[in-house]
């Protein structure tokens, strides 16, 4: 914290900084302590380095108003959530779906001291299980810096208890819970497994659950210590001990909780400004009605694409900062080269809500990148027609032919034959229902489409580039004009680690501008504006 040393001075060999250029200069070393000092002739406020806090023979002493120490990246957040992680950064790369979220991204930010998650969700038990074999051989099964999802599935709650079930058994030690509207077994039993108490009474977990919210009914049930209901049923069913159950009924399902605002993929499209405050404050009347002993940790995720955006979150109090929209467009990311080079081109208003594949039937949206793809208008169309019908054949044969021809490319009973066949091999219940069930048939055949256009995008079909889903938010506009001019504006440039390291570094200046703006330094705009530049993850060892 600044200490106010108003009857004390400063002298030193180097004249403070008052002008904006100095101002700026002064910003920059924001991992040296600063001193705040007073001009007495004409009373304007500047910045000095190095020096002595008494006045020294020869030398001009300046009344001392502050001393503020050095600052560091890595001190930005809550100093227990790299404790716990054992990562050296508050910052963590988010889980993007159907492998986006590559073992290649995850490894590149857990060595460069971050916590990277890979993107499982919509994935086969055995594709994740491939991709957790390879990221743990390169981090090992226990080491710090990476984890994967547990996304809410509730319409294949089978797939979802799958892949806990892998968590599980392999070890993995983080989740990303991500969707939940309402508390499953799955994510209940994966954080209460392994629950026990050391040889001093303290509760240790074996599992950390880091779920990701935008509701303040959800944040509380994550929260709150999992369901007793649910709890005694895993008991009753040998999936978890008794004892197990016992210590999860005193501690919160979740010490890791990230606030999802305006962000890519699932989102309510809430400002950070409005939702993290809420949920600050739900998370201490919580703690205080459960009387808990343990800190938990609130994180902040969605619209985080520049340095100012980043230390406002911190600003805030985040704990942590999450990002996904603009890792997608970095060179790990399992999207296509071209569909990381439609992201570099969008704007911060190139975004648009579309149906989600994986909550069709429900209607609940997801952002994505509107600028060169036609995919948003055309899944809303097959949405109007599900909303509107009861059944494929019921649609009119103006209707249908238009699909078929704009959307499908084929007959909707070759669609139905491709989907048949994937679901009998996935989930044969979900067959056995649309068979019985005609407006079923063709929610899952509409979703034929909103899952492939996903696809398309990963695998770079430029065929169908125009029906191309790619998760997005303002976020990636805004990256995108900060990167402008800069070696990041280069796609092919543009890795996950450097691009972190920025966004902190340039989050440490713009937050070091503001303490001093804040004792009353005529800081300028200029000083605002970090630049993107080569950084080291080595950086300058914190002190």
């Amino acid at each position: 914290m600044p200490t106010l040393t108003s009857w004390a001075t400063w002298s030193g060999p180097q004249a403070p900084a008052f002008d904006a250029e100095g101002l700026t200069q002064a910003v920059r070393r924001f991992r040296e302590p600063a001193h705040v000092v007073r001009e007495s002739e004409q009373g304007r406020i500047g910045v000095a380095f190095g020096g002595d806090l008494s006045p020294r023979p020869g030398m001009r002493a300046y009344p001392l108003l502050a001393t503020l120490p050095a600052l560091y990246p890595e001190w930005l957040g809550d100093r227990s959530f790299g404790e716990v992680h054992g990562v050296r950064f508050p910052y963590v790369t988010g889980a993007m779906a159907n492998g986006i979220a590559t073992p290649r991204l995850v490894i590149s930010v857990a060595r460069a001291g971050m916590l990277g998650f890979f993107g499982a969700a919509g994935l086969a038990p055995d594709r994740v299980e491939k991709a957790l074999v390879g990221i743990e051989t390169a981090l090992g099964r226990d080491g710090p810096g990476w984890g994967s999802n547990l996304i809410h599935s509730p319409n294949e709650p089978e797939l979802e208890a799958a892949v806990a079930d892998l968590y599980l058994r392999r070890g993995v030690r983080r989740v990303s819970a991500s969707a939940y509207m309402n508390l499953t077994p799955a994510i209940v039993r994966y954080a209460a497994t392994g629950l026990s108490l050391d040889p001093a009474g303290r509760l240790r977990r074996r599992h950390c659950v880091l779920a990701k919210i935008s509701r303040p009914e959800v944040a509380e049930r994550f929260l709150s210590p999992a369901p007793a209901a649910i709890l005694e049923s895993l008991v009753a069913q040998g999936l978890l001990t008794r004892p197990e159950a016992t210590l999860a009924a005193r501690i919160p399902l979740a010490e890791d909780v990230t606030v999802e605002s305006d962000s890519g993929g699932h989102t309510d499209n809430r400002p950070l400004a409005a939702l993290f405050p809420t949920i600050c404050r739900l998370r201490e009347d919580l703690a205080a009605r459960h009387e808990y002993e343990r800190p938990i940790r609130v994180g902040a995720a969605g619209s985080l694409g520049t340095p100012g955006a980043v230390a406002a979150a911190f600003s805030l109090g985040a704990a942590y900062v999450l990002t996904g929209s603009i890792n997608q467009a970095a060179v790990e990311s399992g999207l296509s080269e071209s569909g990381r080079r439609m992201l570099a081109e969008a704007g911060i208003a190139d975004v648009v809500m579309a149906p989600a594949a994986d909550m069709f039937e429900l209607g609940v949206k997801l952002q994505v990148l509107r600028r060169g793809t036609l995919f948003a208008q055309r899944a809303a169309r097959l949405y109007e027609l599900y909303v509107q019908h009861d059944s494929l054949e019921s649609i009119s044969e103006e209707q249908r032919e238009r699909a078929e021809r704009e959307i499908f490319r084929q007959p909707l009973e070759e669609t139905w034959a491709e989907t048949r066949s994937f679901w009998q091999g996935r989930d044969p219940k979900q067959v056995e229902r649309a068979e019985r069930e005609p407006r079923h048939r063709m929610a899952l055949v509409f979703r034929w489409y909103l899952g492939k256009s996903s696809r398309w995008a990963i695998e770079g079909d430029e065929s169908r580039r125009l029906d191309y889903q790619i998760w997005c938010g303002p976020a990636m506009g805004a990256f995108n004009a900060w990167a402008r001019g800069s070696f990041l504006e280069d796609p092919s440039r543009r890795e996950a680690a450097q691009v972190a390291l920025n966004l902190l570094e340039g989050a440490a200046a713009v937050t070091r501008a503001q303490q001093l703006r804040s004792y009353g330094a005529a800081v300028p705009a200029a000083a605002f504006d970090f630049r993107p530049r080569p950084l080291s993850a080595a950086g300058a060892p914190p002190r």
